[in-house]
């Protein structure tokens, strides 16, 4: 758990004081116009408990996260050369036959390592970006990935069509987002 935590204070448009916990560990607290600083500062302490409780969960979830990820060693230049060589060589022939069966073509497919989002896909310019980190999961969830990415050339937000694309194009969808979800806790 992190040692020291800030307290950041917002004033908004909102009914009740809130607070949540940042990946950082700090806190954050919403609070309505007009309520005393003094009411701030005693709802803040009456959820001391919680605050420490909140952060420690926070604390073990970002480890686990940062165990994750750490398992794909990028640290050197040969490492990153050869995990862009190896996702590559995986979803390339991903892309190739799942847009020739939805009728889509990226106008590029590109790789970063991305630990927020395992893909982007610009509508406008009709680009992809997949993370490397794609390596650490089973193939069938790296194809979900896949056709999720192209699905968005078609449709591209996640509204019902999008989910009747995926349902056509990849209906084990749901489970594979499960499983990714799975193994990055």
């Amino acid at each position: 758990m992190p040692p020291e935590m800030a307290i950041q204070v917002t004033y908004r448009r909102t009914r009740r004081l809130s607070m949540r916990i940042v990946k950082n560990g700090d806190v954050h607290v919403s609070v309505p116009f007009g309520i005393p600083k003094s009411e701030v500062e005693r709802f803040i302490e009456e959820h001391r408990e919680w605050i420490a409780q909140a952060r420690k969960k926070t604390a073990e979830h970002q480890e686990k996260r940062s165990a994750f990820f750490s398992k794909l060693p990028l640290e050197t230049r040969a490492q990153a050369d050869a995990a862009l060589q190896q996702i590559k060589s995986l979803i390339e022939p991903m892309v190739d036959h799942h847009s020739t069966a939805m009728g889509v073509k990226p106008s590029q497919v590109y790789y970063k390592r991305m630990i927020s989002r395992w893909g982007v896909c610009n509508v406008k310019q009709r680009t992809i970006c997949f993370s490397v980190y794609l390596l650490l999961l089973p193939e069938w969830c790296v194809e979900h990935v896949v056709v999720h990415e192209l699905c968005h050339l078609l449709e591209p937000s996640h509204n019902s069509r999008f989910h009747a694309l995926m349902d056509r194009y990849f209906p084990r969808w749901r489970e594979a987002r499960r499983e990714t979800r799975r193994h990055q806790r």
